[in-house]
């Protein structure tokens, strides 16, 4: 090989050797931060699964009453949902029923042996007017109004009975998730102090873990919030049908349409 063959190849590892021992030199001094974190305090499984497998067990016990807490959620959506809709609809077909302009008398006979909402106003109607034995006067329709804003009232109890719970789901999810994160983050430091090393490796999966906590508590939080609105707004439309099937009824007594003869079974109130 020719002596200016020789000399390009000179160059170019006269070159490449600071490059060379600035990695040596590099791997040197990193080796012994790889070598202080153990192989157990690596990060692990970090799926949703994983982090709760390898979660505290307070931060577990918290995870599964905020999975609880959504699963209550959405039961209660579906069963009220059901119901409010089954109620509606018995409610619009009496209150049609009502603004044809018949007898107390039908009415009666119409709903008689039913259990919804309307047919109860019917039937309290019903009976007072048998007790006051037919006499139509200023006592009497006050006396009417009471035993329906009694119905009335029962029956939107009745049909709100389990909202309640969405509203504490709502205001307390995220609290509960927030201890977790906190009770997580907690034991990430003591994990920290024990390894006597502040690599990313030995924090990860406990702040994860927490976080996941919190996770949970929107999730269960925010559909609990939105259900119980949307729920809150169709009881106030049921509520307002009710109204509007007593005053029907309230109509229809001013106008003297009433039955003096036929036994009418007791309401429940």
């Amino acid at each position: 090989m020719k002596a200016s063959e020789k000399k390009p190849q000179r160059r170019i590892w006269l070159r490449l050797l600071p490059s060379g021992l600035i990695l040596a030199a590099l791997a040197i001094h990193l080796q012994p931060a790889f070598a202080q974190v153990p192989d157990s305090l690596l990060p692990r499984n970090l799926s949703p699964w994983g982090m709760f497998l390898n979660a505290d067990i307070v931060v577990k016990a918290v995870m599964i009453g905020l999975a609880f807490a959504s699963l209550v959620t959405w039961t209660v959506w579906l069963a009220k949902t059901i119901e409010l809709r089954v109620g509606r609809g018995h409610a619009l077909r009496r209150v049609r029923m009502l603004e044809q302009g018949g007898s107390l008398t039908e009415a009666a006979h119409e709903c008689n042996g039913d259990r919804d909402a309307v047919a109860q106003l019917i039937l309290s109607t019903a009976r007072e007017a048998e007790l006051s034995d037919g006499i139509v006067d200023d006592g009497f329709k006050e006396r009417v109004a009471l035993r329906l804003e009694r119905v009335e009232a029962a029956m939107t109890r009745e049909i709100s009975r389990g909202i309640g719970i969405l509203a504490t789901i709502g205001a307390t999810a995220p609290f509960v998730g927030l201890f977790g994160t906190v009770w997580g983050i907690m034991n990430s430091f003591i994990g920290i102090s024990e390894s006597h090393t502040t690599n990313l490796a030995v924090v990860a999966p406990g702040i994860a873990e927490a976080l996941l906590a919190t996770a949970l508590g929107l999730v269960a939080a925010i559909p609990a919030v939105v259900i119980y609105n949307h729920l809150a707004r169709v009881i106030a439309g049921y509520r307002a049908l009710l109204s509007d099937a007593s005053a029907q009824l309230l109509l229809m007594i001013s106008r003297g349409q009433r039955s003096r003869d036929v036994v009418l079974p007791r309401a429940a109130e």
